[in-house]
């Protein structure tokens, strides 16, 4: 399968990889590369049948999600990587930090989850999404993602309204089954790549809780809590998640 993927920054740098959330592509992160490559060179690539990258028959689940990941490190010569993911790249992330720890350097974790049920909620709107296609959830999910002022900006309903509406049906729906499915839970304490939660005060969809069950799990794991934030908090809190991330992944593993 071929990944859809761009590579940027200083190249003997160390890489940091970036994720992407349900319903998004690569472009989810445009205000953190430029903070990011002044240190790291950085690997942002699309979810398979999101952006640039096809969609398989689904339904799928975090293995195949997660072997994306490791297919495209193989092909691009990378053994070991700092990663972050928001949402559904978060959850690829804890996959990825607890079956290939060797691949996994430092992990951040944006308003993601290790576990977001009831699973029902996922197989409904894969659903409704190959029924009606994606621009049925855009309103609910501009909502989801960001805090009223934001979603009501005429640039934001453009860009990530526009992005919704570019997913491949098929992906969306199957990239939600993979959330239905997942089974990272059970296996959060075996993360040994130091970990920081970053969740948005305001996000309805995996609030600070989810970051704190994280992080109760994983040893010597830390949470951040934005204000003002929703579920993009990478969007609207732009400036304090790059000094995050610069922070957490310049720093020396102990």
């Amino acid at each position: 399968m071929t990944v859809h993927h761009e590579l940027t920054g200083p190249e003997q740098a160390p890489v940091v990889v970036l994720s992407n959330s349900l319903g998004t592509d690569l472009t989810l992160w445009d205000e953190q590369v430029p903070a990011l490559t002044e240190h790291f060179r950085v690997l942002r690539y699309d979810q398979r049948g999101h952006g640039g990258t096809n969609a398989k028959p689904g339904p799928y689940t975090l293995e195949q999600l997660g072997g994306d990941v490791l297919e495209l490190l193989d092909e691009l010569g990378l053994e070991r990587v700092h990663f972050a993911g928001v949402s559904l790249g978060g959850m690829t992330g804890m996959w990825l930090a607890e079956h290939a720890p060797d691949r996994i350097d430092r992990l951040a974790l944006i308003c993601t989850s290790a576990q977001l049920g009831p699973p029902s909620k996922w197989t409904d709107r894969a659903a409704l999404v190959r029924a009606q296609g994606t621009a049925a959830i855009v309103e609910s999910s501009l909502a989801t993602w960001f805090t009223p002022g934001t979603a009501g900006r005429a640039d934001i309903v453009d860009k990530f309204g526009s992005m919704l509406r570019a997913c491949d049906d098929e992906g969306y729906a199957s990239c939600a089954e993979s959330i239905a499915s997942m089974d990272i839970l059970p296996r959060l304490g075996e993360i040994a790549a130091p970990t920081l939660a970053v969740a948005g005060a305001d996000d309805p969809a995996t609030p600070p809780e989810h970051a704190e069950r994280i992080v109760s799990a994983v040893d010597g794991a830390r949470t951040e809590v934005l204000p003002a934030a929703a579920h993009l908090a990478n969007v609207e809190q732009s400036e304090a998640v790059n000094r995050l991330l610069v922070e957490h992944f310049g720093a020396r593993s102990v």
